[in-house]
């Protein structure tokens, strides 16, 4: 659905291209190099609302401005995208352009000759207006395999209004305040978190940030490379989280709540002031905007950090983050697919691009136009933080990703504990 990256790589928004020529497809020459006809089709995952036109009409001016080029846009729902774009892949019958959420995921995609290396075909535009951090996030062996597009920081997204009704004042900092501030809204019969745990990975993103605070940046750095994960503080952030679900935090029925499908989401939820929190990246708030009874921007809404955690040896500024990017398939026509990749991060389509998700666009010149004061807090929270590592899932892989994230839904209904979590990633990773 970008950041200052010094550790892995990068996540989740837009989408990707599948080649009609036959000759282009298996990997012949480019007829846009010479003026040739080409047609693409462009996956995206912005299914409804401004997201879904300001894709419409960004592709209508790729295509005026290129006449040779013709692109077929098709969106698919966030949660069914990465099966898909998986299994196109592996069959050999990919898209051109996708999103690419970096991690363990990208290398997959390089080690299987999946992607285009696009290092040559960066312009110099997109070279000066994105930082070379960023890029790093999409960088192999010295090698650039995808283009940012916006800036995904992670944290809780919050009713002004709800905590308001329930006498809080200012933000958690702690997670004693945290669960002190949560009390007071179930005083109050608001439910305090909402989180849509039936799609798995926003439940486990609770686990990604109480890792981030038990463990060093070191240990997470090095279970990216080892796939181990033995360090004891993968286990205390499990018991982190089996406490706080104890409290009984969230929303009524999350085992079975989406997490962005609805009115009835989590996002939803939130954007009707049925639930006073959110856990979430960046791409939340136009999510939250397109749920809302007049789908425009939620007035109230305000973000902080995830709380410190006593006795943790993450950085408490550390963060939760990530890039949305696109990538080229390897079979894709070159000129016309890195055309469109520059295309979509100049600076006018960026602005345009922030307007229709409510979201921090990568290029820096087009950060000026942001004026919601949550954006601004979380990406002043992001640009000071030292160190940010990518969601977990897509860090440490598909298969690690998605077992650690059904043990940590699991632990949260009761039939699985903090070990299991650890037991469940580390047999995923022993199977590769």
């Amino acid at each position: 659905m970008t950041r200052k990256i010094r550790a892995a790589a990068a996540i989740a928004l837009v989408g990707a291209t599948a080649l009609t020529l036959a000759g282009c497809s298996a990997g012949g020459s480019d007829p846009s190099q010479d003026g040739g006809k080409v047609t693409m089709t462009f996956w995206h995952n912005s299914t409804t609302g401004p997201g879904k036109a300001y894709w419409d009409d960004t592709v209508k001016a790729f295509e005026q401005k290129y006449p040779n080029v013709t692109i077929k846009v098709q969106a698919i729902q966030n949660e069914d995208l990465d099966g898909k774009l998986q299994t196109a892949l592996n069959s050999g019958d990919g898209p051109d352009i996708f999103l690419q959420r970096g991690g363990g995921k990208m290398d997959a995609m390089i080690a299987a000759g999946q992607l285009m290396d696009i290092s040559d075909s960066i312009s110099d535009d997109a070279k000066a207006s994105i930082s070379k951090g960023t890029f790093a996030g999409y960088e192999k062996d010295g090698k650039t395999y995808a283009m940012p597009g916006a800036v995904l920081p992670e944290g809780i997204w919050y009713s002004k209004d709800l905590f308001a009704q329930a006498g809080i004042e200012g933000t958690p900092t702690t997670m004693d305040e945290l669960n002190e501030d949560i009390a007071k809204l179930k005083a109050k019969d608001i439910d305090p978190v909402a989180v849509g745990a039936k799609d798995a990975w926003p439940a486990a993103h609770w686990y990604y940030n109480f890792a981030l605070r038990e463990c060093s940046e070191k240990t997470l750095n090095e279970a990216a490379k080892t796939l181990k994960f033995d360090d004891a503080c993968w286990t205390k952030a499990g018991q982190q989280l089996e406490d706080f679900n104890e409290t009984e935090p969230f929303n009524q029925g999350f085992l079975t709540t989406a997490a962005q499908q609805g009115a009835g989401s989590s996002a939803g939820l939130l954007a009707n002031h049925k639930a006073a929190m959110e856990l979430m990246g960046a791409w939340d708030p136009g999510v939250i905007a397109s749920l809302t009874p007049d789908a425009k921007p939620l007035g109230d809404l305000g973000w902080f950090p995830f709380p410190a955690v006593e006795g943790g040896k993450g950085d408490p500024k550390s963060m939760m983050g990530g890039v949305d990017g696109n990538s080229c398939s390897a079979q894709a026509p070159k000129k016309a697919c890195t055309d469109f990749l520059n295309f979509i991060v100049q600076k006018d389509n960026q602005e345009a691009y922030y307007k229709a998700f409510n979201a921090i666009p990568v290029n820096k010149d087009a950060q000026s136009v942001v004026s919601e004061p949550y954006l601004k807090t979380a990406l002043a929270a992001y640009q000071e933080a030292p160190f940010v590592s990518q969601y977990l899932d897509t860090l440490y892989g598909q298969n690690v990703g998605n077992a650690m994230n059904t043990s940590v839904v699991d632990l949260l209904a009761g039939k699985g504990s903090a070990k299991d979590i650890v037991e469940t990633t580390n047999q995923a990773a022993a199977k590769g």
